[in-house]
């Protein structure tokens, strides 16, 4: 398996800030848009993956990388501390990139990542229709509870928490 890299997308990087927006929208519209419905999906790309969301949210915390293969990003992870947690916001490969054990190599670096924090696992939010549900099994996580989620215009994050002890 090919080694994959790490590359920090630093608050104020406008270029590359708009690079992740670009490669996130590819991403979520091509997996999203059949579960949530192209609508919705325009809406929640807008709310959080837009270049003003995505600087925003690393102003307030979050941390960003683009998943790199030698030179090319084929994916991205987000994260932040919550509690005693690292919450995982994003967690995403291209459709091309996917089932070839990646995700394996990223859960790894961010372990470590939560280690080097001094947190004590990882949570994140999956859709309820989203087959990643068996990816994330797969790699050790565990439901913990439900949530569902106002964002606004109606919509709705209708979603299982996971939690992975570290």
């Amino acid at each position: 398996m090919e080694l994959l890299n790490f590359d920090k997308l630093k608050p104020g990087d406008n270029t590359k800030i708009a690079e992740m927006s670009k490669m996130a929208t590819e991403i979520l519209r091509e997996h999203y848009d059949p579960i949530l419905g192209k609508e919705q999906n325009d809406y929640m790309l807008e709310l959080f993956q837009s270049k003003s969301a995505i600087a925003g949210q690393l102003e307030s915390g979050y941390i960003y990388y683009f998943v790199k293969r030698k030179d090319e990003n084929i994916g991205f992870l987000a994260y932040y501390p919550r509690g005693a947690a690292l919450y995982l916001s994003k967690f995403y490969l291209y459709l091309n990139e996917r089932r070839k054990g990646y995700s394996h190599i990223m859960l790894d670096f961010l372990k470590q990542q939560a280690r080097s924090l001094g947190l004590k696992s990882i949570e994140l939010n999956v859709n309820k229709h989203n087959d990643a549900i068996l990816a994330y099994e797969r790699l050790g996580f565990e439901i913990i509870r439900l949530e569902k989620n106002d964002i606004g215009h109606g919509y709705y994050m209708d979603d299982y928490v996971y939690s992975l002890s570290i």
